[in-house]
Parts: structure tokens; C-alpha cells; sequence
């Protein structure tokens, strides 16, 4: 190849990736299922590996936004580039957007177990719940455990029934529904997430009746980062680096626990110890992963009972191509 062909191809990937936005916005919230966003934000990540991708010295921002439907809203409207949201938050926007925005996921981050908790010693599966029960969790109809509780009502209660404890279910964050549930009040149950249900356990007659392990028949995909088509098909290496950065966000946390856990303490000050957190990132399913996997099952899941209009043919028809050579499901 010729000197001067070899310098304006040089020049043009320069040109292209200049082109590419000095600024990248995330959002995200404070947590232990989001400890790979926490890790990618304290560790900056995503700007080292721009810098490797020869996109310079960019920044990238993090927002702390509250419900689901707020990280789609964000993103659509293009206050942010990237979002980390639940399986079902994500499908509902993917769902939404084929053919115009085309929200997809860039790699999942985590499959932790999610479990059911409640108080009442009577209580040893979701078929003895009655009337006078209250599950909190954190969105009706909306959230990974909210669908998932309908995946086990099905499977329990037979066709049809996916939706019998809805009327019990309401909205809660984790910090009030802790709250709520240990104070004894109308809450007899929590469908809770790390590290409050770790806590929860250790009170006095709360037990755990059900795991989304259970329901996935293994882990199950809880966390995606999602962005837009439109966004990532302009730029491209904005989008591979985000992922680079994710994907280190992993590997740090699988690799050295401990740093992990200081990392998580530092971004979200909480009052618990290194050596708390640490003892749950070594727990056996304590499963931090980019790979997704559930994802089609929940799809299915959704499509069947109309929330979603679209049923994916294949995994990969919801994410990005860059992860697209692992064993997604």
C-alpha cells in the first residue's frame, strides 16, 4: 500500500472518530445489581478504553435517575446516550422502538438472585398467601420481580393465572420495603434483591420461599445497559467503548472481590463494611456477567400476555452485534 493512501486512511479513521461525541451520558442507580455501572464510573472505564479506540480524552457523566420508565424516557428523548435498566424495562423499550429509535442492549451486567422473603411461618410457597397479604416490591407489573412473581403464579396456579397476586403486589423501593416489612406492618412480604435480602435473612423467623433461580431454572439476566440504535449506528466507537468498559467492569469484579467491594462502598456510602460486601460478591451465585441469559424466556413471557407487540426470533435480535458471538440466551 502506497504511503499516501495509507495516511489518508489514517485520516479519515481520525476524522471519524473525532467526529464521535467528546461527552457520554449514563444513567444509572446506586446498588449492588448495578455494581458494574458503580465500578465503570469510579474506575473510569469507558474513558480509558476511548482513549484506546483513539477517540481522546472524553468524559463520561452519570446520572442517577429513579423509575424504569425514566431511563426510557431519557433515552428517547436523548438526555442520555446509555441507560441500565431491568430485563423488562428493556423489552418494553425495545419493543416500543423497532423501526424508528431501535433501543437495544449493548451486554447484560448482571444475574443475581432475586429472593421472596416474608414473616409468616404459615407462608412456604406463593400458593399460601391469602387476601390480607402485601408483597412489596419495586414496581407493579413493571420490574424483574414483578414479572417474575407472574412466571411462578403460572407455573403454580396454572394457565391463566400469571396475574392472580398482582392485587397483593405494591410498589416499594428497597430501603422503604425493607422498613416496611421488618416493622410488622401491612407488608408481610418482600421481593427483594441483594444486599438488603442478605440482611433480611438474618432477622428472626424471615424465610425465603422463592428464588428467580427457581423460575430461570439457573441465573437469569436482572440488569442490562441499553442504548439506542440511532445513537450507536452515528457512533460507533463511542458505543464499542462503552462496552470495552463494561465488560473490564466485570472481569475487575470477578477477579478481585475485595476491590469490588471498596469500589461499591466508596460510590455508594453505605455504612456497611468491606468485609460485608465482600463475603456477598464470593457467594456461589453472586453471578456478575455481560452474557445475557433468560432473556427470550421473559420475552416470551410478555409477548404472550400483550405487553409486548414483537416476539423476538432470537436473543441477539435484542442486542447489539458486539456480544453477539457469546452464548446468549
Amino acid at each position: 500500500m502506497g504511503e499516501g493512501i495509507l495516511a489518508a486512511l489514517v485520516l479519515i479513521t481520525a476524522t471519524a472518530a473525532s467526529a464521535e461525541p467528546h461527552i457520554l451520558r449514563s444513567a444509572t442507580q446506586l446498588g449492588l445489581t448495578n455494581l458494574p455501572a458503580m465500578v465503570m464510573e469510579h474506575e473510569r472505564l469507558v474513558e480509558q478504553a476511548a482513549r484506546t479506540r483513539g477517540l481522546g480524552a472524553i468524559e463520561v457523566t452519570w446520572a442517577r435517575l429513579g423509575a424504569g420508565e425514566a431511563f426510557n424516557d431519557a433515552l428517547l428523548s436523548g438526555s442520555i446516550d446509555f441507560a441500565t435498566v431491568s430485563v423488562p424495562t428493556f423489552l418494553v423499550a425495545w419493543d416500543k422502538t423497532l423501526g424508528n429509535y431501535n433501543v437495544k442492549g449493548l451486554g447484560a451486567f448482571n444475574a443475581l438472585p432475586l429472593f421472596l422473603l416474608v414473616r409468616d411461618p404459615r407462608i412456604s410457597s406463593i400458593a399460601d398467601f391469602s387476601d390480607r397479604d402485601r408483597i412489596a416490591l419495586p414496581g407493579v407489573q413493571s420490574s424483574s420481580h414483578a414479572i417474575i412473581l407472574e412466571m411462578e403464579a403460572e407455573r403454580v396456579f396454572g394457565p391463566g393465572n400469571a396475574r392472580k397476586l398482582d392485587g397483593l403486589t405494591v410498589s416499594r423501593s428497597h430501603p422503604d420495603a425493607v422498613a416496611a416489612f421488618l416493622g410488622g406492618g401491612e407488608i408481610t412480604a418482600h421481593f427483594s434483591a441483594p444486599p438488603f435480602q442478605n440482611r433480611e435473612l438474618l432477622e428472626p423467623g424471615v424465610h425465603k420461599i422463592l428464588s428467580s433461580r427457581d423460575v430461570y431454572g439457573g441465573p437469569g439476566t436482572i440488569g442490562v445497559v441499553t442504548a439506542t440504535g440511532r445513537f450507536c449506528d452515528a457512533n460507533p466507537q463511542s458505543c464499542a467503548a462503552f462496552l470495552d468498559g463494561l465488560i473490564a467492569a466485570v472481569a475487575l469484579i470477578n477477579a478481585d472481590k475485595r476491590r469490588a467491594a471498596e469500589i461499591y462502598l466508596s460510590v455508594s456510602q453505605v455504612k456497611d463494611t468491606v468485609e460485608q460486601v465482600q463475603r456477598l460478591l464470593e457467594a456461589p451465585d453472586a453471578d456478575f456477567d455481560v452474557t445475557p441469559h433468560g432473556t427470550m424466556r421473559v420475552a416470551a413471557f410478555m409477548h404472550r400476555f400483550g405487553t409486548l407487540k414483537h416476539q423476538p426470533g432470537s436473543w441477539r435480535e435484542l442486542f447489539f452485534a458486539g456480544i453477539h458471538d457469546r452464548p446468549g440466551s
